[in-house]
Formats: structure tokens, sequence, C-alpha cells
């Protein structure tokens, strides 16, 4: 009888290989976790690097396929995990003839619940901050060593040196506002010579800009703000990338980025893309043409770029723990793959909600790019969110003028909230009324402390979820309009330490800006358990006479009722226009100051003010 002995094969002994001393310069994504969804490929950079065999060792993991680029310096690697593989580190074994050495590599375990974590929704409050003009928590990283462009607060368009510490500084201050989630601006390496402040060229897309702190510092400014409830939205950039990120010197695949033979803009008609009339080149120019001169244009219909950004995101929500993403310039990438972006990324996280920047003042057009929407194209865009840019345009142009006429003043909002028929999913819909791209609220506004209360009793009130720009809560207003951007994404007073003014602390904010102040806490405190602002449908009154505007928010059990006065009198309630829901309705209470309220054609509000009650049903 013959005995057969099945001997397990020799375990890797990482000491018996050299590691990589400059062979490779990068692997990316910078880590993986064991149970995803999302497949994995790593793109692997180092010189000459497409010459070597690769293999991986350890336990449960293997190398599916090699991809080689255009560029020898690169390999794309699809990796297979198995369902029940450990966590821990393997090792890619890299061998050219005799020549051998390996590049370490974690996959770590997933947090308990990760798939399934919640996201922003309407029980949001979300504060929009530009982290370079926000607050300066570590003077000494204003200016660091491997960046271009150095601190300078006396240019308007310069840096400033806001950071990741000064966030974390002041995350009692937003969540004492009644703000529950929080979206900055990139923080991500933006390393262009100038203008570099914004974040939105971005040249490392694994990295904290180290001007703005660490990768560890922003994992600890999401904990931090998970400690008070605030949720963490990351700004990402899928379009275009900074002409001074790492890989313009050496792109993988000649169409990595759309190239010209000379510069060629964008020409911004998201129409083409809806658009039966439509010709090939002006779809093309807007999807492939440059944003900007230092800002390459994506080629996403290059698959490997296109997985690239898939990890990106899924590893940036993985890491840090975020709650959810909000994607530039959403419609200038190309729809089809940016389709797919959204659907791997919900396939990870299927209760994630992404917000695009859409910007359109044309509303059927802005519907197009909700997922789900029932486009004749029989596209679908799978973007859970978009932002309202169309309620944005009516509600600043309609507070800033007294004018009755027949399409002027408070009737801009009631005709554009008409409109709502169209959108496919009100709930997933961004408000605001300014952000780091649009003119200051309180500039259009006149500085009128009155109609920045009704903006913000608005915001806090209408369907979908607000948010509110740094500033806007404290009545800032531009530095100097000729300036442009420069001029209106100002310092926060309060964020440097030399400040003579602080408006983060009680003490500093008095008259107007102390008004406006607690007002907004005061209604974004009261939004917070509301679940009749959350979940509830909207009943609204025209009134063409007395640029007022008058709506309910309501549910089978409970309704509130909003009175905007935006003229230069006070004005009569008409209540009883309100019958057919006034007569459901008891127990009016004022949610300002509380008081008892009775309702009647005799009730009045005070000009450029605002009547916010709450009643049971």
């Amino acid at each position: 009888m013959t005995l057969l002995s099945c001997a397990a094969a020799p375990q890797f002994d990482p000491a018996s290989v050299e590691d990589a001393v400059g062979q490779v310069k990068r692997v990316e994504p910078l880590s993986w976790w064991v149970g995803m969804t999302t497949p994995l490929q790593l793109m692997v950079q180092g010189d000459e690097i497409s010459t070597y065999d690769l293999k991986i060792e350890g336990e449960g993991v293997r190398v599916k396929q090699i991809h080689k680029a255009d560029s020898p310096n690169y390999l794309f690697v699809d990796v297979e995990i198995d369902a029940a593989a450990e966590p821990g580190t393997r090792y890619l074994v890299f061998t050219r003839g005799e020549e051998q050495f390996k590049v370490a590599y974690e996959l770590e375990a997933r947090r308990e619940g990760s798939r399934e974590r919640e996201s922003f929704t309407t029980a949001d409050a979300i504060y929009l901050l530009m982290p370079d003009r926000f607050a300066d928590g570590n003077p000494a990283i204003d200016s660091t060593e491997d960046t271009l462009e150095k601190a300078d607060r006396e240019n308007l368009h310069g840096r400033h040196g806001g950071d990741l510490q000064g966030m974390i500084d002041h995350l009692d201050y937003i969540a004492d506002l009644g703000m529950t989630a929080i979206w900055s601006t990139p923080l991500l390496l933006d390393n262009e010579p100038v203008y570099s402040y914004h974040g939105y060229a971005c040249a490392d897309y694994y990295h904290i800009d180290s001007r703005m702190g660490t990768n560890e510092l922003y994992r600890e400014y999401v904990a931090e703000a998970h400690k008070r409830d605030l949720k963490i939205i990351m700004d990402i950039v899928t379009n275009h990338c900074g002409i001074a990120h790492w890989w313009m010197e050496d792109l993988p695949f000649e169409d990595w980025i759309h190239q010209f033979p000379t510069f060629t803009r964008t020409n911004a008609l998201f129409s083409t893309n809806m658009d039966p009339n439509a010709s090939q080149y002006d779809l093309k120019l807007q999807e492939s043409g440059w944003f900007d001169t230092s800002m390459p244009d994506m080629n996403l219909d290059n698959p490997y770029l296109l997985q690239y950004f898939k990890q990106w995101a899924v590893w940036w929500i993985e890491w840090a723990d975020l709650d959810g993403l909000r994607v530039d310039t959403y419609p200038y990438n190309e729809k089809q793959p940016m389709s797919e972006w959204c659907e791997a990324l919900l396939a990870e996280y299927p209760n994630l909600n992404i917000v695009g920047e859409c910007w359109t003042a044309d509303i059927p057009q802005l519907a197009y790019w909700q997922g789900g929407n029932p486009n004749k194209d029989g596209f679908d865009t799978h973007l859970p969110s978009i932002m309202d840019f169309p309620l944005r345009d009516a509600m600043c142009a309609a507070l800033a003028t007294d004018s009755v006429k027949w399409d002027a003043g408070m009737i801009r909002i009631y005709n554009t909230v008409s409109d709502d028929f169209v959108y496919h999913d009100l709930s997933k819909m961004m408000i605001f009324s300014g952000n780091h791209d649009t003119e200051r609220t309180a500039d259009i506004l006149r500085g009128n402390v009155g109609r920045m209360k009704i903006a913000m009793a608005l915001l806090a009130t209408m369907r979908g979820y607000p948010q509110i720009y740094t500033g806007d809560e404290l009545m800032i207003r531009s530095v100097d309009l000729k300036q442009g951007h420069g001029g209106l994404r100002v310092d926060t007073p309060g964020g440097w330490a030399e400040d003579k003014v602080n408006l983060f602390s009680e003490e500093g904010r008095t008259g107007d800006v102390k008004e406006l102040f607690d007002f907004t806490r005061k209604i974004f405190q009261w939004r917070k358990t509301k679940e009749v602002i959350h979940k509830g449908k909207t009943l609204h009154f025209v009134d063409r006479e007395h640029n007022t505007y008058a709506f309910f928010r309501y549910t089978d059990k409970e309704a509130v009722f909003v009175f905007a006065n935006n003229s230069r009198g006070k004005k009569q309630v008409p209540w009883s226009h309100y019958e057919e829901i006034a007569s459901t309705l008891k127990g009016g209470r004022n949610v300002l100051t509380g008081e008892a309220v009775e309702m009647n054609d005799q009730t009045t509000v005070p000009a450029r003010g605002v009547l916010v009650v709450e009643f049971e049903r």
C-alpha cells in the first residue's frame, strides 16, 4: 500500500526578498479591505515597471490579470481576493531575471456596518466651508517645503492658511449653529504655483495637501465631527485634475486625458447631453474641452481611469469613514462612464448619497441629471442628488427686489416651486442661496438683515435639504466684488489669531450679525427634529400684489406654515384663503418666539419679516 503525503505549500518569507528601494514610486489605492464589492485594480508606477513579472504572496490573494499601459512605467493589476481572505499584509513581488524586490500591501478589516452606512438626507442641514478661508489652526504649515505656492494673506487670490486643524477647532461652532453635516471644498494636494487655495486642481488623489494637514488628521477630523453628530461630505473632482498632477509628466495612456493640438476650452453646453438636435461636434467639445488651462480634462472613456476613480472614491469613504460625496462639475464628465461610477459606489454603499453640481437654470435639463428620472432617451445617471440652482436663482432674484410686476418679486419662488412636477425625487435636492462659486447672499440682498432672515427661513423649511455657505449666517459680504472669487471667498473673522474681531464667539457678534446668527441658529436647531420638514409635502399660495410668499409643509399629523413678507410695509396674512388646509389645524405655535398663535385674517407680518408657525392636525 502506498501512502500519499499532502504537504502544504511553503509560506512566503518576507525576509527572503528585499524591499523595493526606488523601483516602485506608487501603488494606488494605498491599501484595501477584505469583503469589498468593488473589484481591486492596482495602479503601479515605477521606472520600467512593465518589464517585471509580478505575483502577490499571501493567503487568499492572487494576481488575476496584468495590463500594460502605453507608458512602460505603469502596470495595472487586477487582484482577486477570496471571500474568506483574512486582513493582514500581503506582498507584491516583482521579478526580472535574477532581480527581485517586494512592496508590502495592507488588506484591512472593514468597520462593522460599513456597507450599510447612512448618508445625508432631508433631515440634515449642510454647512459648506472653504478650508483655506475658514480658520488657521496650525500657522506652522501655512507654507510647506513640498508645495509651490506660499501663504500670503494680503493676496485675495493667494493662500491664506486655513487648514484642517482650524476646521476641527470650530466643529462646536458648526454644531451649535444647528448644522448636521459639513461639505468642505477639496483638501487634497493642489500644487499649482498660483491660485491653488481652492483645491479643485488636484495634484495627488490620495494625499491631503500638506498646507491643510495629513491624511491621518483628516481621519481625525471626521471622527471628531462624528462625536458631535456631524456628517462629513467629501468634495471630489472626476472631470479634471491639475496641470501639476504627478502623472502629467508621464501619462499612463495617451488618452488618459483629452488632448488637442492647442488649448481647447469646453463650451459648457450641458444641453448637448439630452438635446436630440445637438451635434456630435458640440457634444464632444462639451465633454472633452478643458475646464481651464491649469485643469486637464480627464477621459473617463478610458476604462483604467474609470476604475481608478471608482476605487479612489471607495478608498476615501472606507478609510476616513465618510458619510457622502459631492461631485464637482458633474455634467462636464462623459455621462455614461459617470453613470457606471455612481452605480459602482451604490453597489458598495447602498444608502450613500452623492450630490452632483449640475449648474444650470434650466429645470428640465437639471432634472435629467437625477438618477431615476424618466428621460426620453432612456439614460439614467444613477446620481442620487442634484443641486437646485434654479431655486437658488429664483430666491436671490425674488428677495433682492421690491417689485410686484407680474413675473418679479416673490412670485419667482412660487413659479420655480410650481415646476416641482418635473423632478424625480424632491427629497434628493440640495437647496441653497449661495456657495463658494456664487455671489455672496448678503451682497445680493445688500446687507438687509430682514431679507437675510427670510432667506434662512426659506432654506430651513422648503423641500429638499439645505446648504449654508460659511459666513452667510454672519452677514459676511465680499471684500471687493471686482476681484471675482478672490473677493467673494473672504476669511471668517476670528479664524486667525491676529483677527481683531472674532465672529466665532458670542462676544464677537453684535448688531445685525448677532440678530442674523441667533435667528439662523434658532430655526436650524428647531429643524433638526421636525419630520414634517424632512418628509412633508408642500402646499403653496400665490400672491402677485404684495411681494409675499406663503406655503405649508404638512403630513397627516402636523403642519408648518411659512409667510415671508419681502415688502417695505407690514402685511396681513389672508388666512381665510388657506381654508382647505387651515381648517384641519390646531394649536399654533410661533417657532421663533415659542408663543401661542391664533391665526386669522388680521394676523400681520412686519416688513422684511417672516412668520413660521407649527400646528397639529
